[in-house]
């Protein structure tokens, strides 16, 4: 009888065992799967992000030529006003 009892104990230890394991694997495939859409999550941010800061990039060097252009509009026309300064004394 001792040893049917320790059988059995043995044997519901082994599956609680098993089902322990099983419960581990799937929640290992459940968390990699996961892993894997956060990953993807944040590759897409990124470029998103690196877009973002190219197309700010791209504004940010049309306006310094913009304003590269009116200082050099406004040297011209100050040079101008001089010279005619000059002129008329």
């Amino acid at each position: 009888m001792k040893k049917v009892l320790l059988a059995a104990m043995v044997l519901t230890l082994s599956l609680s065992a098993m089902t322990s394991c099983r419960d581990t694997k799937d929640k290992t495939e459940e968390a990699k799967e996961t892993l894997n859409e956060a990953g993807e999550d944040l590759e897409e941010a990124a470029e998103d992000a690196a877009d973002a800061l190219k197309e700010a990039g791209k504004e940010a060097k049309e306006m310094g030529k913009k304003a590269l252009d009116s200082i050099e509009k406004a040297g011209k026309e100050t040079m101008d006003a001089a010279e005619k300064a000059i002129d008329s004394m």
